[in-house]
């Protein structure tokens, strides 16, 4: 007698529950591990754009923060500096030849407020979209239509060669070592940051001090872009002006060798 043969056994069914699970856990690690990564990114960058590799694109910010930066120190520098006058004024000590020099000194170094008769000059960009307004002249590229750093340069020289006592730069006060330095079309002075339009302010005859304006050969090849492509240029006369004195540091920096 045969057996008849064994039946093969039932295949069993899938257990999805072993299977599914593991693939969901999975899943949620991921999203989560996805979550962290996004907000460790967010708290890191705090707005910065942390795909750039480029530190320029950052430059205009810091110099910024700095200009605010050397205003507040300035303005500190100078209520201390005002303290260091009244203590002075007080001192009884000092004689009148040394009081005279002390004057002098002070004169000399700018921090003494310089008042009397004198003028304004602003300077101004020219429409960024100017065309040649005088006949055989080019049409003007961008470095035509904006102040730089010589057209400043020669204001400044002019006036003092013409006689000021004094001369301020938007809000500051000139001295011997200040350079007047423009980057682009943004003037950086004594650490702070301005755009245009440019004011100098000088102290001294009104009448010498626009002689020597019109008299320069700089200063008329300025004048020549002002009717070409429209520069702004002014000049105001003041029967009384005050300037400041001047508030920065007076030390001089230098460079060291290493030892």
């Amino acid at each position: 007698m045969t057996s008849s043969p064994t039946p093969p056994p039932a295949s069993q069914p899938p257990r999805r529950g072993l299977r599914v699970r593991p693939l969901r856990l999975v899943s949620a690690g991921i999203f989560a591990l996805a979550g962290l990564i996004f907000w460790v990114s967010f708290d890191t960058s705090q707005g910065i754009d942390l795909r750039s590799d480029d530190p320029m694109r950052r430059l205009p910010d810091l110099i910024a923060e700095r200009s605010q930066e050397n205003g507040r120190l300035e303005a500190a520098t100078a209520e201390l500096r005002e303290e260091v006058d009244a203590l002075a004024d007080a001192d009884t000590g000092r004689s009148p030849a040394e009081r005279e020099r002390l004057e002098r000194l002070e004169k000399a170094a700018e921090t003494e407020k310089t008042a009397g008769a004198g003028l304004t000059v602003t300077l101004t960009d020219a429409p960024p979209d100017a065309s040649a307004r005088l006949p055989g002249w080019p049409e003007p590229e961008p470095d035509d239509l904006v102040i730089h750093q010589q057209d400043l340069q020669a204001v400044v020289n002019t006036l003092w060669a013409g006689g000021a006592e004094g001369i301020q730069v938007m809000d500051q006060r000139l001295i011997s070592t200040s350079a007047v330095r423009c980057v682009g079309n943004t003037l950086i002075l004594q650490g702070r940051l301005y755009s245009p339009p440019y004011t100098v302010t000088a102290v001294g005859d009104p009448g010498e001090l626009r002689q020597a304006l019109d008299a320069s050969p700089t200063i008329q090849t300025y004048k020549d872009y002002v009717d070409a492509y429209g520069l702004g240029w002014e000049v105001e006369e003041h029967r009384e002006t005050t300037l400041p004195g001047y508030a920065g540091p007076v030390d001089l920096q230098y460079a060291e060798p290493l030892d």
